[in-house]
């Protein structure tokens, strides 16, 4: 989630310093990721079992996930860029114009693995053809390390002792009924006059996309050039959020928020509703109650909408042995004993379409696997910043927007006075794109 922070450190500093960067030919791989315990103990097996698989060394740098963005610029800096390193969907471009992501077209074509037996979107999300990230034809710049849908779950032990029938794992709930659920469950539960079991509580950056692109709303326009959240649908998204706690009230308040955030008040079985994406799946499994997914709530389109992210791992422009970091990079993500490994870790869905199946359709905790697929495969899409250059101009929707929340301003003023700031910032972000390529290209 860290991807802006990370394209913007990319943008200040790798355009100088990426054309001087060199790796050294000592016969051994540097792979560099971020991750919690789990992801790393199951990274270290899937490397090892490369290792004797390939006779190929493979030397670890892990980092935690905040830390990631941070010390990957400083190995750019300093020129010692990782062979093999996990890069952001909204740090391809970046990279790419800077000179530090080698293409691996070529290679991953000579290396057999079956690109139709990885999701679409994964492997189109490391394409870039010089104008547009994400296109089938663009240039592979990397593969995925997994794709990342963020699905909408619930307590179903709540909703079951509530006496509320459960949500249709098929069907979408619509706003109306979804808010009606919500104040079903809104109350006190101990007598002591004070609300302490909510319907749910949405970080509006991570759940306004679902809302907006389900009522018929989007940040920009095909080509990613005009800015567009200066609408109707997407005030009536945003005004939605800020309603559930300024008008219906069921979500904790700021000042409840303040002293348990609404991720602790969820682990701790207060909230019926809250997102759930597969990187939670391992912790939410040891949690004391239930919980199953369901399709994001629909608008006025009566679809459901949400994001899917990616991670990808792509190597290094400068490396002294590209097809050997090609070939870690195909078997981390292609390679069937190495998915097995990190999907049995509760980490991530299967990268395998056919393994995906098996994945859905076995037993465990989530039930409905399925809801995750179907994000994958039908209607997730990539955050907006996600396949711009540079988030700049995404972030400046947040910045002032807690009097919307706080129900202070209108949705629709706040979407009309950021929206020419945003326009100015995707304008020079997107100068930017060109002089960095034309730069790149002079080399």
């Amino acid at each position: 989630m860290a991807g802006g922070i990370v394209a913007a450190l990319v943008l200040a500093g790798t355009a100088a310093c990426s054309a001087g960067s060199s790796t050294d030919d000592d016969g051994k791989l540097t792979f560099m990721f971020r991750g919690g315990e789990d992801e790393k103990a199951a990274y270290q097996e899937a490397i090892d079992r490369f290792s004797a698989d390939t006779g190929v060394e493979v030397e670890v740098i892990v980092t935690d996930p905040d830390q990631y963005g941070t010390k990957l610029q400083a190995a750019i800096s300093g020129h010692n860029v990782p062979d093999v390193f996990y890069i952001e969907q909204a740090s391809l471009q970046s990279y790419v114009t800077s000179g530090i992501l080698l293409d691996i077209t070529d290679l991953v074509a000579d290396s057999g693995i079956d690109l139709d037996n990885l999701w679409e979107y994964g492997v189109d999300s490391y394409r870039y053809d010089g104008k547009l990230q994400g296109t089938p034809d663009g240039a592979l710049y990397g593969l995925p390390k997994d794709v990342g849908p963020f699905a909408m779950g619930y307590n179903k032990t709540m909703l079951e002792a509530e006496g509320i029938e459960l949500p249709d794992p098929d069907e979408p709930l619509t706003w109306d009924e979804w808010l009606d659920i919500m104040k079903q469950v809104t109350k006190d539960t101990d007598g002591d006059g004070d609300i302490d079991q909510w319907g749910t509580g949405l970080n509006v950056q991570w759940n306004l996309q679902a809302l907006a692109w389900s009522n018929g709303a989007d940040w920009t326009n095909a080509d990613k050039t005009e800015v567009t959240v200066d609408t109707p649908q997407m005030a009536e998204a945003l005004q939605y959020i800020a309603d559930m706690t300024t008008v219906e009230g069921v979500t904790p308040s700021s000042e409840q928020q303040a002293t348990l955030d609404t991720y602790q008040r969820w682990m701790e079985g207060e909230l019926a509703f809250f997102p759930v994406g597969p990187w939670d799946v391992s912790t939410y499994n040891e949690l004391d109650f239930d919980y199953d997914l369901i399709p994001y709530p629909a608008g006025a389109t009566g679809e459901p909408a949400t994001w899917v992210g990616s991670l990808g791992i792509g190597v290094s422009a400068t490396t002294a042995m590209p097809e050997e970091a090609t070939e870690l990079v195909t078997y981390l993500s292609a390679d069937e004993t190495a998915q097995e490994t990190l999907v049995d870790a509760g980490i991530q869905v299967p990268n395998l379409r056919d393994m995906a199946a098996e994945y859905a359709s076995g037993e465990g905790t989530p039930a409905n696997r399925q809801e995750f697929l179907d994000i994958v495969e039908d209607y997730g899409r990539p955050m907006p910043a996600a396949v711009t250059y540079g988030a700049a101009w995404y972030d400046e929707m947040w910045t002032n927007i807690q009097p919307v929340l706080d129900g202070k301003q209108t949705a629709a003023d706040y979407l009309a006075e950021v929206q020419p700031r945003m326009q100015q910032l995707l304008d020079e972000s997107n100068v930017q794109a060109e002089q960095a390529a034309a730069a790149n290209a002079s080399e």
